[in-house]
């Protein structure tokens, strides 16, 4: 069965789907972009301001859901230009503990913003 996760900490959807859904152990986020909770605007003009604020976001989602960035296991991350990918990566790595979740990275056209990111976590069960 899956349960809805939102939270106010993280940006509001922009449309017609959850934040993250919890299903079993695991929970699937939405692609969440630099958008600042309390207003829905994108803030940041670098893409490391972007990635973090995406994380921030992210880490948000996970926490109401029970887990954090440290039980993440797969991201998918679409950069609005490739060659942020040194920069986007330096704050990326920074932000999750190891080991890092798998991940695909691609180029997409993002409108308005630089970076979207997703995750998958998995709860972690209480010993």
């Amino acid at each position: 069965m899956k349960q809805e996760i939102r939270t106010d900490g993280a940006a509001a959807p922009m449309g017609p789907y959850s934040q993250g859904i919890r299903v079993g152990d695991l929970v699937f986020t939405a692609g969440m972009g630099p958008l600042d909770p309390e207003t829905g605007k994108v803030v940041g003009d670098t893409i490391e301001e972007q990635t973090e604020l995406t994380i921030d976001n992210l880490a948000a989602v996970l926490e109401a859901a029970g887990t954090s960035l440290d039980h993440a296991v797969k991201a998918t991350v679409h950069l609005q230009d490739p060659g942020d990918f040194a920069a986007f990566n330096r704050v990326y790595e920074r932000r999750f503990g190891d080991p890092k979740p798998v991940r695909t990275t691609v180029g997409s056209e993002l409108l308005g913003i630089m970076v979207e990111i997703d995750l998958v976590a998995v709860i972690p069960q209480a010993p």
